[in-house]
């Protein structure tokens, strides 16, 4: 009995020896010299996380603004964008347009009741190849005028107002063929065929009409009565018209009668 007694007196010892070091701790004085160290973000790096979002929402209204206009400048739609829209049938195009680089289509046509225009600083150039890559047609339009690589097949050519029509070929043959007659005529002006050697005029099962009020043939040479005096041809202003029998046309002193045999000598010089 006497050890248990012990033990309760010393347990309570115990007990009051703790209650009196806590006591004691709770009650000591603390540091003047103590330091606070706050949890957070504060000073400059506050002020440059501000300044950061700022920036960041800034661009990104900005960005929001240029995305914007883009769209309506560009007028992007559901269809295409600007002028070009995307259809069943293909690409329309409308208003003018630019290209930088080759274009390979297999139709160009315009709107009804709207021209069709095709502008170049340089030349406009159409190739035709077939199915091996070889070229077939070309047609390039420049400076003077249009120039074709191969046949042309046409129902009408024409000039623009006020300016001259002029068909050429510089190195070659210029031919124009139709099954039912070919047509020229000048309205209001004139029409000249000009060559370097020869001007031929061949109808091989007709006849080649020339009905005008006037025709004049100039340059034509004038032949020469064999014993005639040269005051007489000094003072012809008449003659006639005569033909060798090579075709070749002369003039004759006009007489009484014709004098086209009299003076047929200039057919031996052709």
């Amino acid at each position: 009995m006497d050890r248990s007694t012990n033990l309760d007196i010393e347990e309570l010892k115990m007990t009051r020896e703790q209650y009196i070091l806590a006591t004691q701790q709770n009650n000591l004085p603390r540091a003047e010299n103590a330091q606070l160290y706050p949890v957070g973000i504060y000073g400059w790096r506050k002020r440059c996380l501000y300044f950061f979002v700022l920036l960041l929402l800034v661009t990104m209204i900005v960005n929001l603004a240029m995305t914007i206009w883009i769209l309506k400048v560009m007028n992007f739609t559901v269809d295409g964008m600007g002028n070009l829209r995307v259809t069943k049938k293909g690409i329309r195009l409308e208003g003018i347009s630019e290209f930088l680089l080759p274009l390979y289509v297999k139709e160009i046509h315009s709107r009804k009741d709207s021209p069709l225009v095709l502008q170049s600083d340089r030349n406009v150039t159409v190739n035709a190849r077939n199915h091996m890559g070889q070229l077939t047609g070309q047609l390039t339009v420049g400076t003077e005028g249009a120039v074709f690589g191969h046949s042309v097949e046409t129902p009408h050519i024409r000039a623009e107002p006020s300016q001259d029509l002029r068909l050429e070929s510089p190195t070659r043959s210029l031919i124009m063929e139709a099954p039912r007659g070919v047509q020229v005529s000048a309205a209001a002006g004139d029409f000249k065929a000009t060559c370097r050697k020869e001007l031929h005029l061949q109808s091989t099962e007709g006849e080649i009409f020339l009905n005008a009020d006037t025709i004049r043939l100039g340059n034509l040479p004038t032949g020469s009565f064999a014993s005639s005096p040269s005051s007489s041809n000094a003072q012809q202003t008449v003659y006639e018209l005569c033909v060798c029998p090579n075709g070749k046309l002369y003039l004759s002193p006009a007489g009484v009668g014709s004098t086209c045999q009299s003076s047929s000598n200039i057919c031996l010089w052709s």
